[in-house]
């Protein structure tokens, strides 16, 4: 995991104490993208946490793009993510 990753993650882990986060670099995929030409990646998240307990999915997108803010645009051109309550995962 490159050092732009380490501190993506270690933000979220910060925030969220996540029991599940898996962050996954995309930016291959977009070689040639106009976004991609700023050096920013492209990144894909499936995290799961208590704090999105009783949230709905906007809700959820919200509390990670605030966490990340300070590297949205810098250091982060595209994110997807997956977010879940531990409770939707258990049946």
């Amino acid at each position: 995991m490159n050092e732009r990753m380490e501190r993506i993650r270690s933000q979220l882990v910060a925030t969220f104490s996540p029991t599940e986060c898996q962050l996954i670099d995309e930016s291959h995929l977009h070689a040639g993208h106009a976004g991609a030409a700023s050096g920013a990646g492209h990144y894909k998240l499936h995290l799961v946490s208590d704090r999105f307990e009783g949230l709905n999915r906007v809700a959820r997108h919200r509390l990670v793009y605030d966490c990340l803010h300070d590297m949205m645009h810098r250091d982060i051109h595209a994110l997807t993510i997956i977010a879940f309550a531990p409770s939707e995962l258990s049946s």
